[in-house]
């Protein structure tokens, strides 16, 4: 078949981790694609509920990437990229569902819009369906991160296919030629905000993330997750993320804002230090601080393969509260 016609391989990587319950569905919502170069794989962080078990029983048409011990979200998605054969990736947690054209809305997206290297679904809370998870991922330019229209109804406010900053790792869509461009996910975050940290640098590599609405998918949220492990990876990963990937020039303009929102939120955590995720917050904030040189080494090779202007980057941030975008001050 000509390349211009033939349909590219789509790759579905799930990172499981005792996540033995979830699995059918997830599975059984994939079985139902109306989609057909379609590769299933599960990266499996050693799990000890029979994950595996039952992937070879019921399952065998999925290839699984079993791995020796549990080596995180960023470790799992990492090793079953490295297994995919696809041309285009996709990144799915385990405690989710998908629409039956889901596959194919994200394959017409990267089809259409060639400058695209993410592809974000419209997320859905699994047990209110009309409520939202995301609807593709925003960066504020004090550093903080948001999920666009969280915990709305959906009554179609987000029913428009746009660009949006970055893709949900529970479900976000990758061009395999910008992997193989800027790379994989940072083993070092291990879990949380690894997925803005690539959109990041495949933004300020010029790739851009659009938003597609026909991309559906139902999420349990913090089913698989959440709690105190959450609390500390969020904590130091957000100044890993920023030391990374802010360009300097948007240090020097927003930096004050950074500082206050990083100082908003470990006030935040000492007001609510009888609390155990709040204490875990602010050990993974000390831990961010104290990783800062490491994350030194790897932002000079980031901020020289920037391609896009400071401008550019400007315009996709997300404002301050009662602030005009870059691009809304045009």
């Amino acid at each position: 078949m000509p390349e211009s016609t033939r349909q590219p391989l789509v790759s579905v990587v799930i990172p499981n981790w005792n996540g033995a319950h979830f699995l059918p569905g997830c599975l059984d919502s994939l079985r139902r694609q109306d989609y057909a170069p379609l590769e299933i794989l599960v990266a499996d962080n050693a799990s000890s509920d029979g994950s595996r078990d039952l992937l070879a029983a019921q399952y065998p048409n999925v290839t699984l990437v079993a791995l020796p011990e549990n080596r995180g979200f960023t470790g799992a998605c990492n090793a079953g990229i490295s297994a995919a054969k696809g041309d285009i990736v996709v990144l799915l947690n385990n405690d989710t569902e998908v629409d039956p054209g889901w596959v194919s809305a994200i394959v017409d997206t990267f089809a259409r819009h060639p400058e695209a290297g993410l592809v974000a679904s419209k997320m859905l809370l699994f047990d209110r369906r009309d409520h939202f998870h995301t609807a593709g991922d925003l960066f504020r330019v004090d550093g903080r991160l948001f999920n666009r229209g969280v915990w709305e109804r959906d009554e179609g406010q987000y029913d428009r296919e746009e660009y949006v900053f970055s893709a949900c790792g529970g479900s976000a869509a990758y061009r395999r030629a910008m992997l193989d461009e800027i790379g994989l996910l940072d083993d070092d975050f291990f879990f949380s905000c690894e997925d803005m940290d690539l959109a990041w640098r495949a933004q300020l590599a010029g790739y851009r993330c659009v938003y597609q609405p026909a991309a559906v998918v139902y999420h349990r949220l913090a089913a698989t997750g959440g709690g105190i492990t959450a609390s500390y990876h969020d904590g130091r990963n957000m100044i890993w993320l920023l030391v990374k990937n802010y360009p300097g020039a948007l240090w020097r303009k927003h930096g004050l804002k950074v500082l206050r929102a990083q100082l908003g939120l470990a006030w935040e955590a000492l007001r609510a230090w009888r609390g155990a995720a709040a204490r875990a917050r602010l050990r993974g904030m000390i831990a961010g601080l104290i990783g800062i040189p490491r994350m030194m080494r790897k932002r000079r090779g980031i901020q020289r393969s920037r391609r896009v202007s400071l401008a550019y980057l400007e315009s996709i941030l997300t404002p301050m509260p009662g602030e005009a975008s870059a691009s809304q001050r045009k």
